[in-house]
């Protein structure tokens, strides 16, 4: 027992532990415990960091290349001469700047206020994180942050800029890689290129050095910043808000400039403790006055020239996109112009437009004039007008009035709008592919006189004049300058045909006809299903200043991408689409619109007649809900519209009817003041082949021996006329209800007239069948008197007199009475019941002498005879009806208190020796007919008379109103 115990005791006792055995022991356990804790914390840190950085991609060289190199970057429009319109608009103004342009003064401000340690750390400083820390924590007055520029460049091109613990720790992972990949001059650019600097002095918010520099101090290149405006720039981008000099508008913002001058002295103050500077560069910046030296405030373009940065806009993203189609014209929706004109927006693109700064300038002093405008009107709203110009030579559009006030209507007018044109569609459809096609020329003779339309609502739609007249046989000149509706009509409809009309027109440039204008009968007045447009229009009789060949109208002349390549040049590519002869005869034919036709308000308001020729052609639509006035010289063309934004209000008064004119010669006016080298060229230019010539004012014709109206005017030589005057002869006929027939035997000579008569293409009869046959059908006309030319009464008779003898005498006129008028003798009658009576004589009795045939009316020409006869004399009168086969019926006898009259003495009798032919025989004279002077260029067979007669145009030379159908004026 006992010697187990002693056993058990030696094995017990051991030997006892040196003390450095128990040193080395507690160490090891340290060390075990100390790597245990660091793992343990190392992976509790290292578990936070990849919860937080989880849902990041790992992102790689490439795509970090292109996040830093990615910016949205300004773009500017520049007028024709390369002097900016303004920047485009987007939420930053950016400038891009390669890093050797940076001058080292910018470099060492920015540096000493933001990193001044960038050079020597790999994205992240450690010594001013844990000093930014330590500020934090112990709430001290002044804390630096710790974010280096490669951590700001990080979080603003990969994160938010919300100040969160997780941020930062992606912040300082995301700096690190940047380090890895990109170098220092690449990271300070970067940064340099995108930190906010506040707004400029137009309001718009600028990001960049290069854009601050312009924006605050108007300076664009940065070597021209000194110490004093390095310095306040490069303390900026901490708070930007809060240092901005200018508030949104580009207004001055005093606290906020206060508060940037006092960062403006810290880093100077930096600047000088890092040795950038000197003390006497740094008393000398303190000294600067930095308030001096601020760009003075300016508006945006936006708000300057509204329409025109909108319309750059919409224009040079339309090419944009053409261009992404490879040049290829497809569809153009909504959301693919949207993203081109975001890409035109943010890409820093320079768009080079044609516009003209002083023409522009002299366009809008008109139309921003209120004085030259009707007063607003509650009902109607602001009277508007759209204008473009337009140099024929290359299509150039040096100008434009897009409307009157952007702010109540910001459409363009000039080329959004669509509306009706009136007659100025009358030379683009009517008559120039009729003088291309030598169907007529400006002597040619055109019949003014009604045609007969199939309506699907009236039955029959038969077009008017705006002068409530039809003037017969005209020539095409004269048609044209008194803007006639139905010789228009009839070149359209009949002769040029409305399928090759069209053609011709969208040849022209005309972009809006459409499928349902080649059912349009009265489309050359106006009655297209939408219309056209200013700029449409203006770019169609541009084409006749050019001589016959078109250039598209545009107004990107070129566009350069963000690095200086030009992706875009407008290349002119004039086509011929007439020739020069017919252009010709069309400016001739539009010169006299001005001086002798319906331009009479341009011609009274132009004030440069003596040295810029000018052509043109109004046009106006029912009801003159537009009017319009297109009007060239050699060099350029301007096309002026006037109206309301609401198709449906009118122009009422004579003034407004002739804005359209008014606008266009004050417009022009101005811009021949103010740029006079546009208008180069003093005459038009005269091609070969074009010739003078006589030919009948009948028929337009070559003289015969019988013509004896002339009218004298220039041609084509293809196309002078080669055949005779065949269209007239000398016929002995009647005349009944306006038309002419063939006489019945037995109607007394002195009834008949014989003199020289017309053919036309539609004789009077067949007019007068047609229209009677249409009233049938019609709910509202006008009397069939109304429809029958002037010069019905000139026509060659084709039938014979329709009335036809009774086998009676004619009843007696009735009720007949004298009366004195200026002195002499008016006898006045009620016509015969009989419906063959062919005419009326009128006998008297001169102080008791034997009575004798004074003068004879057909019957429909009134019941009025007018004499010489004076009052002073004893005088009786009375009147007898004559029917078809001669047979005649007295009244009663008047005035002079005579007896009752004999009975109509016989030639037999022996009382009219003064008559030299028996009553029966004697045909009428018929002066006056067919007025107008040979050799006169455009005289017709019916020139109007100077007193406002048959043919002349309504007094205030409003062109023909179609009468239905949205129908021209």
């Amino acid at each position: 027992m006992s010697q187990e115990n002693m056993k058990k005791s030696a094995t017990d006792i051991r030997p006892r532990r040196s003390w450095l055995s128990r040193i080395g022991s507690v160490v090891k356990w340290m060390f075990i415990l100390g790597v245990m804790g660091v793992l343990f914390a190392g992976g509790a840190v290292g578990g936070f960091i990849a919860s937080i950085v989880k849902d990041d991609p790992v992102r790689s060289e490439q795509m970090i290349q292109e996040k830093v190199g990615e910016n949205v970057v300004t773009g500017f429009a520049y007028f024709r001469d390369g002097m900016p319109i303004g920047q485009l608009r987007t939420e930053e103004d950016r400038r891009l700047i390669a890093y050797k342009d940076l001058p080292q003064l910018v470099i060492d401000a920015v540096l000493a206020i933001e990193d001044n340690r960038f050079y020597e750390h790999h994205g992240v400083d450690v010594s001013g994180t844990l000093r930014a820390v330590k500020q934090k924590l112990l709430n001290e007055s002044v804390q630096t942050g710790g974010s280096t520029l490669t951590q700001q460049l990080a979080r603003r091109v990969f994160l938010n800029l919300d100040k969160t613990d997780d941020r930062k720790v992606k912040e300082i992972l995301l700096s690190l890689r940047l380090e890895r990949f990109l170098s220092k001059e690449e990271i300070l650019t970067a940064y340099l290129n995108k930190v906010p600097f506040g707004n400029g002095s137009n309001g718009y918010n600028v990001y960049g050095i290069k854009a601050a520099a312009k924006g605050i101090f108007g300076i664009d290149n940065l070597d021209k910043l000194n110490t004093a405006q390095a310095a306040y720039l490069a303390g900026l981008p901490q708070l930007p808000s809060a240092y901005s000099a200018f508030n949104g508008y580009g207004e001055f913002n005093e606290a906020a400039f206060n508060r940037a001058l006092d960062r403006q002295q810290l880093v100077l103050r930096r600047m000088l403790e890092e040795n950038k500077i000197s003390s006497s560069q740094y008393q000398e910046a303190l000294a600067f006055d930095i308030k001096k030296s601020l760009a003075p405030h300016t508006k945006k373009a936006y708000v300057t020239f509204p329409y025109l940065m909108m319309e750059t806009e919409r224009q040079a993203a339309a090419i944009l996109l053409t261009l992404e189609n490879n040049n290829q014209e497809s569809a153009k929706g909504a959301s693919q112009l949207e993203e081109a004109r975001q890409l035109l927006l943010t890409g820093g693109y320079r768009v080079y437009t044609t516009i003209d700064k002083k023409v522009y300038s002299a366009m809008h002093s008109i139309s921003e004039d209120s004085s030259n405008f009707t007063k607003e009107s509650k009902s109607k709203g602001l009277e508007q007008t759209a204008g473009m110009m337009i140099e024929n030579k290359t299509g150039a559009i040096l100008g434009m009035i897009e409307g009157r006030d952007f702010n109540v209507e910001s459409m363009n007018y000039a080329t959004q709008m669509v509306r009706q044109p009136g007659s100025t569609m009358k030379p683009i459809a009517a008559y120039l592919p009729a003088l291309e096609g030598g169907l007529i020329q400006p002597a040619s003779i055109l019949d003014d006189a009604p045609i007969i339309l199939k309506d699907g609502e009236k039955g029959f739609h038969i077009p008017k004049n705006a002068n409530n007249r039809y003037q017969g046989l005209v020539t095409a000149r004269y048609a044209l300058n008194n803007s006639l509706n139905l010789p228009a009509l009839k070149l359209f409809d009949e002769k040029v045909g409305i399928k090759n009309a069209w053609a011709f027109a969208k040849k022209l440039g005309i972009t809006t006809i459409q499928d349902e204008d080649y059912g349009a009968q009265t489309g050359v007045l106006g009655g297209l299903k939408y219309g056209v447009s200013v700029e449409d229009l203006t770019n169609a009789y541009s084409s006749i200043g050019n001589k016959g060949e078109f250039n598209d109208a545009y107004m990107i002349e070129k566009i350069v991408d963000s690095k200086g390549k030009i992706i875009y040049q407008h290349k002119v590519n004039p086509e011929r689409v007439f020739s020069e002869q017919s252009a010709y005869l069309m400016t001739d034919m539009l010169r006299t619109v001005v001086t002798d036709g319906t331009g009479s308000t341009v011609k009274s308001k132009y004030k440069h007649f003596k040295d810029i020729p000018i052509v043109g052609k109004t046009g106006s639509t029912q009801n003159y809900a537009d009017v319009w006035f297109m009007g060239y010289t050699p060099d350029i063309t301007l096309g002026m519209w006037v109206g309301y934004k609401e198709q449906i209000n009118t122009l009422e008064s004579k003034t407004q009817r002739k804005q359209a004119q008014s606008l266009w010669a004050e417009v022009m006016n101005a811009v021949i003041d103010k740029k006079p080298d546009l208008f180069k060229a003093k005459t038009f230019d005269k091609p070969e082949g074009i010739v003078k010539e006589t030919v009948s004012a009948y028929s337009g014709k070559l003289p015969t021996s019988l013509t004896d109206k002339f009218t004298t005017d220039i041609f084509n030589a293809k196309y002078v006329p080669k055949d005779g005057d065949d269209g007239i002869s000398n016929a002995k006929y009647i005349t009944y209800g306006g038309v002419n027939y063939i006489p019945r035997d037995g109607t007394p000579g002195d009834f008949l007239k014989e003199k020289i008569v017309v053919s036309r293409e539609k004789p009077i009869e067949e007019l007068i069948n047609e229209l009677e046959t249409a009233f049938k059908s019609m709910k509202e006309h006008e009397p069939l008197d109304y429809y029958l030319p002037a010069d019905a009464k000139t026509g060659v008779p084709t039938e014979v007199d329709p009335r036809v003898d009774d086998g009676g005498a004619p009843a007696a006129p009735g009720n007949v009475e004298v009366s004195y008028d200026t002195g002499k003798a008016v006898i006045r009658f009620a016509q015969s019941g009989s419906p063959d009576v062919v005419g009326y004589r009128l006998y008297s009795s001169v102080n008791g002498g034997p009575f004798r045939k004074v003068d004879v009316l057909l019957a429909g020409d009134g019941t009025t005879f007018t004499t010489d006869t004076p009052a002073s004399d004893y005088a009786v009168f009375y009147v007898t009806a004559v029917d078809v086969a001669g047979n005649e019926t007295s009244s009663g006898s008047v005035g002079g208190g005579m007896p009752t009259p004999e009975p109509s003495p016989s030639p037999e009798d022996g009382l009219f020796p003064d008559m030299g032919t028996t009553p029966g025989d004697q045909v009428l004279p018929d002066p006056g007919l067919f007025p107008g002077s040979a050799g006169d260029p455009g005289a017709t067979p019916n020139q109007p008379s100077a007193d406002g007669g048959q043919g002349t145009p309504s007094a205030d030379g409003n062109e023909a109103d179609a009468g239905g159908n949205n129908g021209g004026h």
